[in-house]
């Protein structure tokens, strides 16, 4: 293999590489720049990259250690010392963060170095990243199409081989979406099993960090790094974090699958439909048993997502003022003038959309009407994943109701752009974990619309609470049973003589 290729590796086959010290870390570094410089203008995938700080880490880290000298792509909400951390927003254009956040020193710990900041919708307030202030990401597989969002930097980079892996924030499905609309593997952990701290908050009670990678392992492998407690986030569970790299390799005789009624409705592009269908019966071949099991509030759930989520945003957001930090109007007439103006010409259009719901769904008069009663059926969607899980496993389904989907398409219809996560944000509310992994090609962005494209499809396995071993181990067995996770798009090609 020339060093050239090396940017396809996953990061397994890496870190083989690195410890039997057939390539050095400053290698991997200096060939994954040349190949961003040779895709990047295509994808948009990056904010910023810091090469000189990447290599001076790849000069010590210690390759032994279990990422070590493993780059490692991050969404640019994650706060890496000294690093921009600009939330795809104008508001923190010129905002470089003073420390890291516990995912990126326990990725350290571990050896990984982290390596340039992905594009994302602005504050992760988005299902395409075309809701970025600085650029629009185009998906690998069709550069005319979204890589899904609000992670969608952080995919597009891995499925394009232009990172061995990325983090990046799942609020509502922002992790499991794009890769699935990518082509990769997605892991949303339960909430509060990998620390927030120095992520910048969009929805405290739904955040929450994960992998995206091009295989079911080096999800795994970036997860024995970043999860477990942190006294920082008072949110964060101190619970025992099990080998999730051991818990591979598994076969799936005894495993119960539920499949929610609720989940495969008339509005999935039959395509999606087509190969989920054919995953469960693939699933059924390795020993898997399918039950039909009931989620009876999955139709109130994007309803309570967007009043929850939206209140939590307009609370977070409010510091965003233009006093302490960021993008400031120039010669305000007064403090009232300073505050509206730097928030007005700050931030992007979703983001005030949804301040102001957020603001109106607190504000008196509605508070009981629309936030409280949001509360409680929240608490009756999490009771419906308890009662299903007494029955099953896991649960399986499509990850989005469609393929990737034409930039532009949605973006003047919210509601549509809600719907891309109908199957992902139930999961948040209840606080499971959930992973996406590749499933299938369709060959349309939308019903009739064919054009000869390979769109991937992705598959979702829901797990109870801290349960992450066992889905990662279904979803594990699956994808190595399969070959969908070996195609890469056009636009991944390495040349072999690189």
């Amino acid at each position: 293999m020339s060093r050239g290729e090396l940017p396809a590796l996953t990061i397994a086959d890496l870190q083989a590489l690195l410890r039997r010290r057939e390539v050095s870390p400053r290698q991997v570094v200096e060939t994954l720049r040349a190949r961003i410089n040779d895709v990047e203008a295509k994808i948009g995938a990056y904010l910023s990259i810091d090469f000189d700080a990447a290599l001076k880490a790849a000069e010590k880290v210690d390759v032994d250690l279990p990422l070590g000298g493993v780059p490692i792509a991050i969404k640019d909400i994650i706060n890496v010392a000294d690093q921009p951390c600009t939330c795809g927003s104008k508001i923190l254009a010129n905002y470089r963060a003073m420390y890291d956040a516990t995912v990126i020193r326990k990725l350290k710990a571990a050896g990984a170095i982290p390596f340039g900041k992905t594009n994302m919708d602005e504050f992760a307030m988005g299902s395409s990243t075309e809701n970025s202030s600085v650029k629009v990401t185009h998906n690998p597989w069709d550069l005319s199409r979204v890589p899904g969002g609000s992670s969608g930097g952080s995919a597009a980079a891995v499925a394009a081989n232009a990172a061995f892996g990325a983090l990046g924030t799942d609020t509502g499905g922002s992790v499991r979406q794009p890769a699935a609309l990518s082509g990769i593997v997605g892991l949303k952990p339960t909430y509060g099993r990998v620390s927030r701290y120095g992520v910048t908050a969009f929805a405290s009670s739904l955040d929450q960090v994960g992998p995206l990678t091009k295989t079911v392992r080096d999800s795994a492998m970036i997860m024995n790094a970043i999860a477990g407690h942190d006294p920082n986030d008072s949110t964060c569970l101190n619970e025992p974090v099990p080998d999730y790299v051991g818990a591979l390799g598994r076969d799936l005789k005894g495993i119960r699958l539920g499949l929610p009624k609720e989940y495969m409705i008339a509005g999935i592009d039959p395509q999606v439909k087509s190969a989920v269908d054919a995953a469960v019966v693939h699933l059924q071949s390795l020993g898997a048993e399918i039950v039909d099991v009931s989620l009876p509030h999955t139709e109130e759930a994007i309803s309570v997502y967007y009043i929850l989520a939206t209140a939590e945003a307009s609370a977070n957001l409010a510091r965003f003022d233009g006093v302490r930090y960021g993008y400031r109007a120039e010669n305000p007439k007064d403090l009232l003038d300073h505050y509206g103006r730097t928030r007005e010409e700050g931030f992007g259009a979703e983001v005030k959309r949804r301040i102001i719901l957020g603001t109106y769904v607190l504000s008196s008069g509605y508070y009981d009407a629309y936030y409280l009663r949001a509360q409680k059926v929240r608490v009756l969607i999490r009771q419906d994943f308890a009662k299903a899980f007494e029955k099953v496993d896991a649960l399986v389904s499509p990850t989005s109701p469609v393929p990737a989907f034409k930039l532009g398409e949605r973006t003047a219809d919210p509601l549509q752009m809600y719907l891309a996560d109908i199957f992902t944000n139930a999961g948040n509310l209840a606080g499971i974990c959930g992973i996406s992994v590749p499933c299938g090609f369709a060959k349309s962005g939308g019903r009739g619309e064919v054009d000869g494209q390979q769109l991937p499809i992705g598959l979702q396995f829901l797990g109870k609470a801290l349960d992450e071993a066992r889905i990662m181990q279904i979803a594990h067995a699956y994808e190595q049973s399969t070959d969908w996770h070996k195609s890469r798009p056009p636009l991944a090609a390495i040349p072999k003589t690189a």
